[in-house]
């Protein structure tokens, strides 16, 4: 199992580095060149909305990227620390913090094969994966 750890500054700009690893990564694991326009794309959404709680909640921490090729598998696991103080949701135009999160989510789970996302006191961990050729055991 080769893993592949990114940690990035919170900034917008760095959005799109995550999602150019996380591609070349998910080809050389063995990801469909079909299915790279979705690993693109969901981590970029993931990463997005990390870098949108980190900036609201957590600036000077960064976010976590592990890309993991497993037999048959290929993960992605984005991982936030931004928690609203006393779990209040922010605000953005108006717009509860929370309803973004989840149209957000709906866009990962129709572009991933797999999602899991799991909210912990520290923040919020969305793993994604899709089938692959690779993997070693």
């Amino acid at each position: 199992m080769a893993t592949v750890e990114v940690s990035f500054t919170p900034l917008p700009a760095h959005v799109r580095t995550a999602r150019l690893v996380a591609t070349a990564v998910a080809r050389r694991s063995g990801v469909a060149e079909s299915l790279l326009d979705e690993v693109r794309l969901a981590v970029g959404e993931a990463c997005s909305r990390a870098v949108e709680a980190h900036r609201l909640y957590c600036p000077g921490e960064p976010v976590r990227i592990a890309l993991t090729e497993r037999p048959g598998r290929f993960e992605v696991e984005v991982t936030d620390t931004g928690v609203a103080p006393d779990d209040r949701p922010g605000t953005r135009d108006g717009a509860d913090s929370r309803q973004l999160q989840g149209f957000g989510l709906a866009v990962i789970a129709g572009l991933a094969d797999r999602v899991q996302v799991s909210e912990t006191a520290g923040g919020t961990r969305i793993m994604m994966s899709w089938p692959s050729s690779g993997g070693s055991s």
